[in-house]
């Protein structure tokens, strides 16, 4: 199934930096797509996320098909260590994606967390027992 998503003219980018926590789980969590992109609902603010290697953009969840606001141009290899955040540019494509940021940075790390605490129950380890039989 493919996807699409409309981008408009850019109104306003600026370089911002990201959790190391946040960007390295969600590193982890597009490796286990790939090829595929990792899509991500945020469900609180109704938005959803869709990373690739090159950016994670963000559409309204309520049916438009408009990228609100891209990270674009992560710089991982600035870091000193794994846990240092990860340098990015914000592109804001709407006047309401302007207000968005902050809210973005905490739900998105919500969103991802949720995403892999149910990934992982879906490949839990199980033993099988034999009941005994009655008769």
């Amino acid at each position: 199934m493919q996807e699409t998503f409309y981008r408009s003219r850019e109104l306003k980018r600026e370089k911002r930096s990201l959790a190391a926590a946040t960007y390295n789980l969600c590193k982890v969590l597009l490796g286990r797509r790939r090829p595929d992109p990792l899509f991500v609902p945020i469900r609180s603010m109704q938005y959803l996320a869709i990373a690739d290697d090159a950016e994670i953009v963000f559409v309204d969840g309520a049916g438009t098909r408009d990228i609100q606001m891209a990270w674009q141009a992560f710089r991982p290899g600035e870091r000193d260590n794994l846990d240092a955040p990860v340098h990015f540019e914000a592109v804001y494509y709407t006047a309401g994606s302007l207000k968005l940021l902050p809210r973005l940075h905490s739900e998105f790390q919500r969103a991802l967390e949720h995403l892999k605490n149910r990934e992982d129950r879906g490949h839990a380890e199980a033993d099988i027992v034999s009941l005994p039989t009655s008769r």
